[in-house]
């Protein structure tokens, strides 16, 4: 009896290059910054912003599926790996908008200035 071992090659590049070019448009959208995403506001941040953080949820989503094999696993155990991460992002993502906001209206709206 022989078992034969499946060669993970291609695979292997498509993940690289697939992070690869998430994290060149990350780096080139950091550099460029165009105006149109930057000045932008959509719920209390800009719209740069907001595509950092999808294509950084994105990255790490992919890293699990790809290199702890989640793809092969059944579905309770990815949603018991998935859902708190998901929810402590969530919960992340509310409070430095929350605090951020609070901050800015801080400095805005009262005597303490921007010594930064």
């Amino acid at each position: 009896m022989s078992h034969e071992h499946a060669s993970n090659t291609k695979r292997i590049w498509f993940v690289f290059g697939l992070l690869s070019v998430v994290t060149t448009v990350e780096v080139i959208l950091g550099i460029v910054k165009p105006d149109a995403l930057h000045m932008t506001n959509f719920l209390s941040m800009n719209l740069l912003n907001w595509i950092f953080i999808i294509l950084t949820i994105f990255k790490a989503y992919y890293i699990i599926w790809a290199f702890m094999h989640m793809e092969g696993e059944t579905t309770g155990l990815k949603w018991a790996v998935v859902s708190p991460v998901i929810f402590l992002v969530l919960y992340l993502l509310f409070i430095l908008l929350v605090e951020a906001d609070y901050i800015f209206e801080v400095f805005k709206d009262s005597t303490i200035k921007w010594n930064f």
